[in-house]
């Protein structure tokens, strides 16, 4: 464990290569902000490029979706280009679409076909609720049992899972796999290329919810052969508010009916023939339904070319060293006065957020914010501290440590209500 001191971190700031990329972020004076895996902040060339649709709808409206470097028909494709490095993937595995729901409602919907015995669905016990609901109910819509033909995984502790657990319940009876890259409650970083090694050999089609590392953690989908993923644009992406989210189909699906059909997953080619009879894409793009919310969309392609630029090994790196920094400063303040890290220690099995326990975390999460820190509770105990890499300095951790320790001895003394 390394003893930080200010002087310390500031030290790292000095030699960090991203620090340059802060400046592009709007940020507010004085606030610290660790709750980028809930929703990334506005960027300069996000605004832009918002601005830039804005001006094309008034200067030639309709004219938009074809006229120009940026015309809107073309902008799903700009986007998926830019977000296929950062997950190992073709560009024509991925596509910008719909909502994090939609999505997995359409992946479910196109790849899980239940056959005799081998029907039922796996998961695990911190699934996002989003997510359980809609597996659940593709389970009814097919006359299977919501409750028994869904194998959900328990953690081993309360709070961290078990690769080793989850590969023991891949039975001959489960078709298809829906779990989490990195937990949402407590950071945790599955092992993919396992999980995805051993759902193949049992022949269970397989995919991940990337919602919390996508554009933080890189990944090999392609490369580890897994069958779909799907995510958000609106958390390390810093897409905004409602930011319409992508999947991955591997390419070995390519040609699969689409489970929901829309016009907009209709061969590009054909695409204003508005013809009776659907004509699918021959690849992810299959997989759209809608026309593209344009608005929505335009963020991401200034958040991107931010993360582009940065490179997703340099944000992997930083961000490991920030929640370093962040561990090893808990161990050093907090350790002694109830706080406990919930998220492992090993780079390896750790996303881009840290999550600590604490009786009282929630009073934690809210006297945060009084002090200018915004944080995340989750139920029971969890306090969430996520330091984004391309807007969080190595002196913005140290500093939300103090006033978070500072909050504790006041939480000790009983003098929160004296200040």
């Amino acid at each position: 464990m390394t003893e930080w001191t200010r002087e310390a971190v500031r030290a790292l700031d000095v030699k960090d290569a991203l620090a340059p990329m802060r400046k592009l972020f709007h940020l507010r004076p004085g606030v610290l902000y660790f709750n980028g895996n809930s929703l990334g902040l506005l960027s300069q060339p996000a605004e832009r490029a918002v601005r830039e649709v804005l001006e094309v709808w008034q200067s030639i409206a309709v004219d938009g979706w074809f006229t120009g470097p940026r015309a809107w028909l073309g902008m799903m494709d700009k986007i998926s280009s830019q977000i296929a490095p950062l997950i190992g993937a073709d560009p024509r595995e991925v596509t910008t679409a719909n909502s994090t729901t939609v999505n997995l409602h359409q992946l479910l919907a196109t790849l899980y076909h239940p056959t005799g015995t081998k029907k039922k669905i796996l998961v695990d016990e911190t699934i996002f609720c989003s997510d359980v609901y809609a597996i659940r109910s593709h389970l009814q819509l097919r006359g299977l049992d919501p409750v028994g033909d869904l194998i959900i995984v328990p953690t081993v502790d309360g709070a961290l899972l078990s690769e080793d657990t989850l590969i023991e319940r891949m039975s001959g009876d489960v078709a298809y796999a829906v779990l989490p890259s990195v937990v949402y409650h407590t950071g945790q970083l599955l092992d993919m290329q396992r999980l995805i090694e051993e759902a193949r050999r049992r022949e269970i089609i397989i995919g991940f919810d990337c919602s919390h590392s996508v554009g933080c953690v890189p990944h090999e989908l392609s490369h580890w052969g897994a069958d779909f993923a799907f995510w958000g644009g609106y958390k390390y992406l810093n897409g905004g508010p409602g930011a319409v989210g992508g999947l991955y189909l591997n390419q070995r699906h390519f040609g699969c009916a689409p489970g929901l059909a829309g016009w907009f997953g209709c061969a590009k080619d054909r695409l204003l023939e508005m013809a009776f009879e659907f004509d699918p894409a021959g690849d992810a793009e299959a997989l759209q339904i809608s026309t593209p919310f344009v608005l929505s969309m335009a963020p991401l392609l200034g958040s991107l070319s931010i993360i582009s630029e940065a490179g997703i090994q340099a944000i992997r790196a930083k961000s490991l060293q920030l929640n370093s920094v962040l561990i090893d400063l808990v161990d050093s303040r907090l350790q002694h006065q109830g706080v406990s890290l919930v998220t492992p220690r090993e780079d390896r099995r750790r996303g881009g957020h840290v999550a600590l326990a604490h009786p009282m975390a929630e009073t934690l999460c809210r006297e945060l914010h009084e002090r200018q820190v915004i944080a995340d509770y989750r139920k029971p105990d969890l306090l969430r501290l996520c330091p984004s890499p391309l807007y969080t300095s190595f002196e913005d951790c140290f500093e939300v440590i103090e006033r978070l320790a500072s909050i504790i001895e006041s939480v000790g003394r009983g003098s929160l209500g004296n200040r």
